[in-house]
């Protein structure tokens, strides 16, 4: 999704597993933990932490472009949307929004789940079934996968198929 996963590691639990998704070996995840400590730093009261997330943002989002050599490629299209979100919190009254964000990115360093990914693999052309509570629920409640949401995204099974 947001990054590749290479380096995972887990933690057993009582009736399941927490699974953590430290990926220090990519620099995406760099990036999106440098991210989440300045969008911590702002809503702990520095605002300075909004603004450089921002620009932060601005340049792995050029990064991406430039290494999938397309703006349409989905790291790039997660990365503009998480932009997006930035710019719309940033207006004094809605900076509330970005507790948002701040716990999302966490989750994505600490675990590996992006729910912007998720949101973003919803749009009509990143999906190829139609909007459903099925695919919904598939798309916000299945575990984190290597790679990206849309690698992971399973598909309308042919007995599911309408007639």
């Amino acid at each position: 999704m947001c990054g590749s996963m290479g380096q995972n590691f887990f933690l057993a639990v009582k009736k399941g597993f927490v699974m953590f998704m430290i990926d220090y070996k990519e620099l995406s995840w760099w990036y999106w933990l440098v991210t989440a400590c300045l969008l911590t730093a702002g809503v702990s009261g520095d605002p300075m932490g909004f603004l450089i997330a921002i620009g932060l943002t601005i340049f792995q989002l050029i990064h991406f472009s430039l290494g999938k050599r397309s703006v349409t490629a989905f790291p790039v299209q997660v990365r503009f949307w998480y932009l997006m979100l930035l710019l719309v919190s940033f207006p004094e009254p809605m900076q509330i929004v970005y507790w948002i964000p701040t716990a999302g990115t966490w989750a994505q360093v600490i675990f590996g789940y992006c729910t912007m990914a998720r949101c973003v693999s919803l749009w009509p052309w990143n999906r190829n079934e139609p909007m459903s509570f099925s695919l919904l629920k598939r798309t916000f409640f299945s575990r984190p996968v290597r790679g990206n949401i849309m690698q992971g995204q399973a598909t309308l099974k042919q007995s599911e198929a309408p007639a």
